[in-house]
């Protein structure tokens, strides 16, 4: 009281105390003939109660060195403007009708009024450096006041900065205090959406030192997000896999929401620019929502047109139409603030079965999706309940949110992964039944050497670039002595050495360069290429006959068959995959007709004989 008067300033409620005094001191006058003091004694008991009550409910905020920062909900009152046209000076007139607040958990929910808040404050002792009081919520209109002895001292506006704003994300406003003096620190705040309002008093260093902690925390998931975005749209690009594009809205909706909410964006990005600050985290909130009917849609889709996947891109098409008419003015805030509210779970829940579904299927797309609705419900949960004020206003309830979008996207990413492995597999899985047709298609079934098809294709491609000094060599060949056996034995015998043969075939040519084909019965065809000289394919030839002295072992039986080869060179004898064989099967059937097992040349003439 003495400090007060001494500097022309009254304590908050100080009309009751000279009220007070009178009406007990009349209070004693009356009871003065009471019998035995017991009114005199009971008055005497009252007055130091009620002095010590009021008091204690105008405590003032105390700044000391030896606390560098203090939570200014410890002192606050609060009255409502309905009319959000009262000014500082209105509320320093009106001290008396401020009201301490329900519940001090840093957080108003949403309020259809400007909110003032009082907040007195002394310094005992010469402060070292000026103190700062923050909001630490952005997404809000903020006039914050310092006054004295009934008179504003100093003022900033959220919306204009002056020379007394600090450049940070939040309102915030640094002073200077006269020890001894009791000041009055009046915040108007307004919003259309909540009144979250974690306002701290801290000496500057202090304040800045976390101010500088959150921004680092908000440059690391911000700069996550970045990547995670740039990452997606090259993968759009490159790819043309819509689910990228689609993860992209995600991300910047998501990422955009964060910088709107937590002040980054007023702060660095768009400063000064009132259209962004009102809409630009509806927007991008708006965005991530229609980001996601898209995203689900196309994960969870069995690539029919489902009914799901209708409904999905129905919720998309009205959110974007939501979305656009905010931009342009045609619907308030408030009604597309409700609207997300509603329809932001809605892509979880018309999803849910499909996930489930997959989750039976075992397929890890559904496991993952199920995990992140979790963590990204739980966060929308702890975000609901510090809006209605359930909850307090502190480091984990006003980060849950963009810690949940953080989580969500990466398990998002993890289901662009596991679809794209899937569909990685099915693509395999398409090549392996493309090159088991193609497989089929072009080699023979029992011995699995190219058929007349696949020899044709390969003959083809290898006389391109025949020359007379890199020769393509046709033989032709049929099995001497296989009739035979495989009437005495039977036709299995007679398959298995039909294989065996093939085998023995493949093992005395060149891997590389020479190819075995069966055009069927026991008639073989090999074709190599690359040789130097005709003399070169004779002795190819000859090794072919020799291969044949041994016999063939097939279980207890020991059977040999010969060999009798025609064959063909070209440039030399023809350029053309027919005539080429042509002109092997004459050759090959003058050597039947002379004897057999022997290997003969054509080089033209004998076809004319035939």
């Amino acid at each position: 009281m003495q400090a007060a008067l001494r500097n022309n300033q009254r304590p908050r409620n100080a009309p009751l105390m000279p009220l007070l005094v009178c009406t007990l001191l009349r209070m004693l006058a009356r009871l003065r003939h009471a019998r035995g003091g017991v009114g005199v004694a009971l008055v005497c008991l009252m007055a130091p109660l009620a002095v010590s009550s009021n008091a204690q409910t105008a405590s003032p905020l105390v700044l000391t060195q030896g606390g560098p920062q203090l939570d200014a909900w410890d002192a606050i009152t609060l009255k409502a403007d309905s009319t959000y046209q009262l000014s500082a000076q209105d509320m320093l007139n009106r001290l008396d009708d401020f009201q301490a607040p329900a519940q001090r958990n840093r957080s108003l929910g949403v309020q259809k009024a400007a909110m003032w808040l009082h907040i007195p404050i002394i310094a005992h002792e010469k402060l070292r450096t000026p103190w700062i009081v923050d909001i630490g919520y952005s997404s809000l209109q903020a006039e914050i006041y310092l006054a004295s002895g009934g008179k504003v001292l100093q003022q900033v506006h959220s919306r204009q900065p002056g020379e007394m704003q600090i450049a940070s994300r939040t309102p915030a406003m640094a002073f200077d205090l006269q020890a001894g003096q009791p000041y009055d620190l009046l915040i108007r705040v307004q919003a259309t959406g909540p009144l979250i309002l974690p306002i701290t008093v801290g000496e500057m260093p202090h304040q800045m030192q976390q101010a500088l902690r959150e921004q680092m925390l908000q440059g690391l998931l911000n700069g996550l997000a970045f990547f995670l975005l740039m990452y997606s749209l090259i993968q759009w690009i490159t790819q043309r896999e819509r689910l990228f594009g689609f993860y992209a809205l995600v991300v910047l909706g998501s990422a955009g929401f964060s910088l709107q909410f937590f002040g980054i964006g007023d702060q660095f990005l768009w400063p000064g620019n009132f259209w962004m600050s009102r809409y630009g985290g509806l927007v991008a909130g708006l965005t991530a929502l229609a980001g996601s009917f898209l995203f689900l849609g196309t994960a969870l889709s069995d690539g029919t047109q489902s009914c799901y996947a209708l409904t999905m891109r129905v919720g998309a098409v009205v959110t974007a139409a939501v979305c656009f008419a905010v931009m342009v003015g045609g619907l308030s805030v408030q009604f597309a603030i409700a609207f997300m509210s509603l329809a932001g779970p809605l892509p979880s829940i018309f999803s849910l079965p499909a996930a489930i579904r997959r989750v039976r299927q075992k397929d890890p797309i559904g496991t993952t999706l199920l995990v992140a609705w979790t963590v990204f419900g739980v966060a929308a949960a702890v975000m609901v309940c510090l809006v209605q004020g359930w909850v307090p206003a502190n480091f984990w309830t006003l980060h849950s949110f963009q810690f949940g979008a953080t989580v969500d996207m990466l398990l998002f990413l993890r289901v662009m992964g596991l679809r794209a492995n899937a569909m990685r597999q099915q693509a395999q899985e398409v090549a392996r039944e493309r090159d088991m047709m193609h497989y089929l298609a072009h080699s023979d079934p029992l011995t699995g050497l190219d058929n007349r098809r696949g020899l044709q294709h390969a003959l083809r491609a290898a006389l391109s670039s025949c020359a007379p000094n890199n020769l393509v060599a046709v033989y032709l060949m049929d099995l001497d002595g296989f009739k035979p056996i495989n009437d005495v034995y039977g036709h299995d015998v007679g398959d298995d050495l039909l294989v065996a043969v093939a085998h023995r075939l493949q093992a005395n040519v060149r891997r590389q360069t020479d190819l075995v084909a069966r055009l069927g019965g026991d008639e073989f065809i090999i074709m190599a290429s690359n040789l130097g000289t005709a003399d070169d394919a004779e002795e190819l030839g000859r090794s072919l006959l020799r291969a044949f002295d041994a016999h063939f072992v097939l279980s207890h039986l020991r059977l040999r068959v010969g060999l009798t080869i025609g064959y063909a060179l070209a440039p030399l004898d023809g350029n053309e995959p027919q005539a080429l064989i042509r002109l092997a099967d004459a050759a090959m059937y003058a050597g039947k007709q002379s004897g057999k097992h022997s290997i003969r040349r054509n080089s033209g003439g004998l076809a004319l004989s035939l």
